[in-house]
């Protein structure tokens, strides 16, 4: 793996870390390939179920590298596949955790939008300071925000360019918990490995429909979850579940 990402797997539970801490784990073109080539990985290990996302050091991301964007890598940093970092517009089947310490701020807040969950410390400052540097929340941030949020609250965000703390993350449901300083890690392992010891057809099914619920009429909607419950109702794993809870035993998941 490269210098400027690590990953690790501890069982079904993967843990990729953005490894840029002397730049505050900004986003340069070598991190954009980086991160989409180990999700490209991720996404095509069958033994790999859920994935946590953090960054080395005292900050979770602090963007955009603006030396990079500064001297012409704008193309590789912004509209590579996938989109912003190689990783905010990616359709993804398997559920990320972001684990937050310091600060999520700029692009490091829209990678950060773009995970499934959140833990955070309750030092962790959120924002989007594009505005005061010329740009706009353009790696899904103006997309995503009013989605998470009551729309006065995202604008407040997203116009302003001030940071707001987690508690106040927690309070406006933008991330899942703030736990002790240090302690967002092992918050956001805890709950993968909670995720992962359940049926991954359901998972990722549940996952799906939860995306699509932002994209469709609800009449769509119910056509889409019908067909999901068709084919997790005669699955193997749905068999396997109802056995094991019958047999008071752990279930013997296949994926299938």
């Amino acid at each position: 793996m490269t210098d400027v990402l690590t990953y690790s797997a501890d069982g079904a539970v993967a843990t990729v870390t953005l490894n840029r801490p002397e730049a505050r784990n900004s986003i340069d073109a070598e991190l954009c390939v980086a991160l989409r080539d180990v999700f490209d990985r991720i996404e095509s290990d069958p033994d790999v179920r859920v994935t946590v996302l953090t960054g080395a050091g005292k900050v979770f991301c602090a963007g955009m590298d603006l030396k990079a964007f500064a001297s012409g890598a704008e193309k590789d940093i912004l509209f590579g596949q996938h989109g912003f970092a190689g990783f905010v517009a990616r359709k993804r089947k398997k559920p990320v955790i972001a684990a937050v310490e310091g600060a999520a701020l700029a692009g490091g807040f829209e990678i950060m939008l773009a995970c499934d969950m959140v833990y955070a410390g309750q030092s962790a400052k959120f924002g989007l300071p594009e505005p005061t540097v010329g740009l706009f929340a353009g790696g899904g941030g103006a997309i995503r925000l009013a989605t998470r949020v009551p729309r006065v609250l995202a604008n407040q965000i997203l116009l302003s360019g001030r940071p707001v703390d987690a508690a106040t993350a927690v309070q406006w449901g933008l991330i899942n918990a703030a736990v002790e300083d240090g302690g967002a890690i092992a918050a956001a392992q805890a709950m993968a490995r909670v995720i992962a010891g359940n049926a991954p057809l359901g998972v990722t099914e549940s996952l799906r429909l939860a995306d699509r619920a932002f994209d469709l009429a609800e009449d769509k909607l119910w056509q889409e979850n019908q067909e999901a419950m068709y084919r997790i109702g005669t699955s193997k794993d749905s068999r396997e579940g109802a056995r094991a809870f019958v047999e008071k035993r752990a279930p013997v998941w296949q994926g299938e």
